[in-house]
């Protein structure tokens, strides 16, 4: 049985953020399938204008899942998503990876889960003005995307890269075919 990665959705999400690793860990060859997570059932619309209908709500998401997955948006600097925390908690208590990109990654700092672990984001001076509890800034890496303790970060232009170390890290499919996948995704099959 394929194990559910839980995408956390929300009126406006950015679903270009979540495109990639969707599309590769929903693929028939890997252990996983793609279930939609939110603070209710009610539908959602992205920034692109998707509709979706949420799999699971904060209130009835299954014990067994295979990672958390928070995209960002502006609802995330609004303090609207703050019920997901739970889900988060639950997450990192049981070592279940979780991954975060753009504004969900200041989520994260302001709740603390990446004050001792490296971690990225869209800047450092940004994800210090979005969470004033973050006390991590030792640990902010400046790279589009980092994986360190079962946890993916990535700024808001890195969709890519974070869908890299999140296929790594679940070792969705093999090394090679994740960085090959990688190359012709960056690159294309004709360079400029």
């Amino acid at each position: 049985m394929k194990k559910e990665v839980l995408v956390f959705i929300f009126d406006g999400y950015a679903d270009w953020e979540s495109a990639y690793v969707c599309s590769e860990l929903n693929a028939a060859e890997t252990g996983y399938v793609i279930k939609t997570l939110s603070l209710d059932k009610e539908p959602k619309i992205s920034m692109g204008g998707f509709r979706v209908i949420p799999d699971y709500s904060v209130d009835d998401y299954p014990a067994d899942f295979g990672m958390l997955i928070l995209i960002g948006g502006y609802a995330w600097m609004k303090q609207l998503n703050n019920a997901v925390l739970p889900v988060v908690e639950d997450a990192i208590k049981r070592r279940i990876p979780v991954g975060a990109i753009c504004n969900a990654v200041n989520f994260m700092a302001e709740n603390g889960y990446l004050n001792q672990i490296k971690h990225s984001g869209n800047t450092l001076e940004f994800m210090k003005d979005q969470a004033p509890h973050y006390s991590g800034d030792k640990h902010f890496v400046e790279e589009q995307a980092v994986c360190d303790s079962n946890v993916v970060t990535a700024n808001g232009f890195a969709s890519l890269e974070f869908a890299k170390e999140v296929l790594l890290l679940l070792n969705a499919k093999t090394e090679s075919v994740v960085l090959e996948w990688y190359k012709l995704h960056k690159f294309g099959h004709y360079r400029l």
